[in-house]
């Protein structure tokens, strides 16, 4: 028989969180030509300079922001997720945001490519842009 105690310590109820489903709005998705030189990257979007400055350099080739859905986003009530794929020498491709959750401590932002792409030859670079409520944790890209 084993003495072992069933107390939660302190060290392991820091490891106990549970994660919630956020909802999340598209605010834009679509292909950047590739020449705007903007590398893969997932960025997080928290004030209104840091996003007039993205839409400036997103619309350097071809205006892609007049598909948006929005531009004036309200910075005190939601948070910004913008996620570059790579350069593509072929059309059809996406990046996707597919899940957001949240746990105590951080937000896991889920990604896939749902669409291949090889379907034209033109180059192309997948992008998407979210909203979701306004945070400071820690994001996360999976």
């Amino acid at each position: 028989m084993s003495c072992q105690s069933d107390e939660i310590t302190p060290e392991a109820s820091k490891e106990i969180t549970f994660t919630k489903g956020l909802d999340f709005l598209v605010v834009a998705q679509g292909n950047l030509n590739g020449s705007e030189n903007i590398e893969k990257s997932n960025l997080i979007i928290q004030d209104n300079t840091s996003w007039e400055g993205l839409i400036i350099k997103m619309n350097s080739i071809k205006d892609v922001s007049d598909k948006f859905t929005e531009t004036n986003i309200d910075f005190s009530s939601y948070t910004l997720i913008v996620v570059f794929d790579e350069v593509y020498g072929n059309g059809g491709h996406s990046i996707d945001v597919i899940n957001v959750t949240e746990n105590d401590f951080n937000v896991i932002v889920k990604l896939d490519r749902l669409l291949e792409g090889n379907l034209a030859s033109v180059t192309t670079q997948p992008f998407q842009i979210i909203k979701i409520p306004k945070t400071t944790k820690q994001i996360i890209f999976e």
